[in-house]
């Protein structure tokens, strides 16, 4: 069984820092793409960061130079270190695994998404965590 969880998720100023980490259970990083989403409140379910199995990383363009995604693969660990955080970064933020499926089709089929919560109707669109809010205040 699948698992992920997500942890780290906090208040914070602007211009702070918080790191997510997702504990994932039933699957590993040799077979899965992973990928950070968030949902804000009135927009789309957006990818934030993904990494490949083979290390490879994307990030939004919204958080390009300020956000960084690793992975322990030991610990069996994703983790979203956030820097420069800003209010509109506010959001509940998803820890998703595409187990098996081609990276770039999954988050094609993931940009469908009005809703992050939506991915849970199939697992065509992968696995996903329950969430973690990260609230930014000016």
């Amino acid at each position: 069984e699948v698992e992920l969880v997500e942890s780290g998720g906090g208040s914070v100023l602007a211009g702070g820092s918080l790191r997510l980490s997702c504990k994932a259970s039933g699957v590993t990083f040799k077979d899965s793409d992973m990928g950070w989403y968030r949902q804000s409140a009135g927009d789309v379910c957006e990818l934030v960061s993904a990494i490949s199995t083979d290390g490879r990383t994307r990030y939004s363009d919204s958080v390009k130079g300020r956000f960084t995604i690793s992975q322990d693969n030991v610990k069996n660990t994703v983790y979203l270190q956030m820097n420069s955080l800003k209010p509109e970064d506010t959001a509940v933020y998803f820890c998703a695994a595409s187990l098996g499926q081609d990276g770039d089709s999954w988050i094609s089929l993931v940009s469908r998404l009005s809703r992050c919560e939506s991915s849970r109707l199939s697992t065509a669109f992968g696995y996903w965590g329950q969430g973690t809010q990260v609230t930014v205040s000016s």
